[in-house]
């Protein structure tokens, strides 16, 4: 996440799987739905006809292909369409997850992750219509690991809720999706440092073909995601080609505002090469390389390299040696938010938020109990080793808005200001800023009752929190959203404001108050909890501290 963390380096997903999270995210969610009797259904879409699963009033169909295979000669290079096929297409099963540790994925009997990974799932109320929202979801794990087959991110009770369909990706992700091959392979490769965006772009060319055969509606398709999902739908709703696709876009603790260069890019190409022992003037030789040997390769030099991640850049990490999407001048030719939002999404409408204690998630799967425990030489010296003589300052202005916290509180508080918030409201402010589509900013305060392994320490609103409460998936009392009785009330509220702004733009949830857009001078935030409120300027004395320790260039 960011050096403010300990072990900030090491990606949330592999730290999940060596955890007691990683059943978290594995464990059936919608008990009920999940333990119903399914009966066979068919559909037909451009490319062939399709056998799903109806269960407990959703329509299921998962693993289905969107793009031609990415491996062999195809390896770093832009996706075809998937060819039509005959016969129909099993889609009761979810589909490969792009090449990872099979640690770090969570669905229920999901394949092990290999290359030829770009497939779908999608899911829409059973019987029928037409006309509904269509909510697209890119899956978090940073650039390197995850799949959108995780039952925690399970569309079902968002379709069955809320009447929309919803659909996930799997796309190439680390060196596959984000190598730069530009500066050594030439026009072959000019996109090669962001074929995992451009996947996720072929998904939503499928969505517009497809989609009305699920119900949906192709003129009404809402981009979201959580943490590196959220990075990414940064980055779409940047795309200036990417625009005709989509109409709305939600970014869950995921703001990038500004993204690596091809320099720094070339720069890792030249490090990977290096720690496969290919010289950069054979780096065809790369393409011959065993998946097993990249991922291998791509784990070694991700030790080897610290983050540089958060504040108001955003979370991902311009350091060389990290994997991510680049300026290209094609897909991506400017920063996402930096100098100023977009202008082909001047009038799409946009969510972004990030949850109160982001970096209590971090602490806990980085065994990091220290951190819940400081005392002010502690809290000191973690602030110090980042922001030098800046840190008694940024210290002194949560002491003054926050009477009583003590140093651990502190300490997280500003952990997950820089790594989430930051980059989230200088998005909201420069969205606003254009005086077009509303944006809407949004803190998750939920607290989850799960504790630090062996302690009586709980977690709060940590990062990852917002994924079961966003999918109503809590049904299960081991959900990172704990096991208190009012977390169903706070999924209600959650499931029903992302639905509600897929289908109108403007987010609303039963008997909640009304949502008022963000702008710079009464910075209206809703603060999402069993019962919800709207604060102005909610951490506006930080924010104001926060600049001046890390102004935004």
């Amino acid at each position: 996440m960011t050096s403010l963390i300990r072990n900030a380096d090491i990606n949330r997903r592999r730290l999940l799987a060596t955890g007691a999270a990683a059943g978290v995210l594995a464990m059936p969610m919608a008990a009920c739905a999940a333990d119903a009797p399914s009966e066979a259904v068919e559909v037909q879409i451009a490319e062939g006809r399709l056998r799903g699963a109806r269960t407990g009033g959703v329509d299921a169909y998962k693993g289905v292909p969107y793009g031609a295979s990415v491996s062999g000669m195809n390896r770093f290079k832009p996706a075809s369409p998937v060819a039509p096929w005959t016969g129909v297409f099993d889609a009761t099963r979810l589909g490969t997850p792009s090449l990872q540790d099979p640690t770090t994925v969570y669905g229920k009997n999901e394949p092990p992750p290999g290359e030829d990974c770009l497939v779908l799932n999608v899911w829409t109320p059973a019987g029928g219509g037409k006309g509904r929202p269509v909510m697209v979801y890119s899956h978090g794990g940073g650039y390197t690991t995850g799949s959108g087959g995780s039952t925690a991110q399970d569309g079902s009770m968002l379709a069955r809720e809320h009447d929309v369909v919803v659909v996930a990706t799997n796309h190439r992700l680390g060196v596959l999706g984000y190598l730069y091959l530009g500066e050594l392979g030439g026009a072959d490769y000019a996109g090669s440092g962001n074929q995992g965006l451009s996947d996720i772009v072929l998904a939503l060319k499928w969505v517009q073909r497809n989609i009305e055969a699920f119900g949906g509606d192709p003129a009404n398709v809402t981009i979201f995601g959580e943490s590196g999902g959220g990075a990414k739908t940064s980055c779409l709703y940047a795309m200036p080609s990417v625009a005709p696709l989509f109409s709305k876009a939600i970014i869950q603790s995921g703001p990038v505002v500004r993204i690596t260069t091809p320099d720094v890019a070339a720069q890792t190409t030249r490090m990977f090469l290096e720690q496969l022992e290919i010289a950069p003037a054979d780096w065809r030789e790369v393409l011959d390389v065993p998946a097993p040997q990249i991922l291998a390769a791509q784990k070694a030099l991700n030790a080897k390299v610290k983050s540089d991640s958060g504040g108001w850049r955003g979370i991902q990490s311009l350091t060389p040696g990290t994997y991510g999407p680049i300026l290209d001048g094609d897909l991506l030719p400017h920063h996402p938010f930096d100098p100023t939002a977009p202008a082909s999404a001047a009038d799409k409408p946009l969510m972004i938020g990030w949850l109160d204690n982001e970096a209590a998630f971090f602490a806990w799967t980085g065994k990091d109990v220290e951190a819940f425990r400081l005392d002010e030489a502690g809290l000191k010296a973690r602030l110090s080793g980042r922001f030098g003589d800046k840190a008694p300052a940024l210290i002194d202005a949560y002491r003054s808005d926050r009477p009583g916290a003590t140093p651990s509180d502190i300490y997280l508080a500003a952990a997950s200001y820089y790594a989430m918030g930051a980059g989230s409201v200088l998005a909201a402010e420069r969205k606003a800023a254009q005086g077009r589509a509303p944006a809407y900013v949004y803190n998750i305060a939920y607290r989850s009752n799960r504790r630090m392994d062996g302690t009586d320490i709980e977690l709060g609103a940590m990062h990852a929190s917002d994924i079961p409460l966003v999918f109503n998936t809590v049904a299960s009392p081991d959900t990172l959203a704990g096991s208190r009785a009012d977390r169903f009330a706070a999924a209600r509220n959650v499931s029903a404001m992302w639905a509600n702004f897929a289908r109108t733009g403007r987010p609303s949830a039963p008997g909640q108050p009304a949502w008022p857009p963000y702008d710079p001078k009464t910075r209206s935030t809703m603060v999402l909890d069993v019962a919800c409120t709207v604060v102005p300027d909610r951490f506006g004395a930080e924010r104001r501290a926060w600049a001046k320790v890390d102004p935004a260039a």
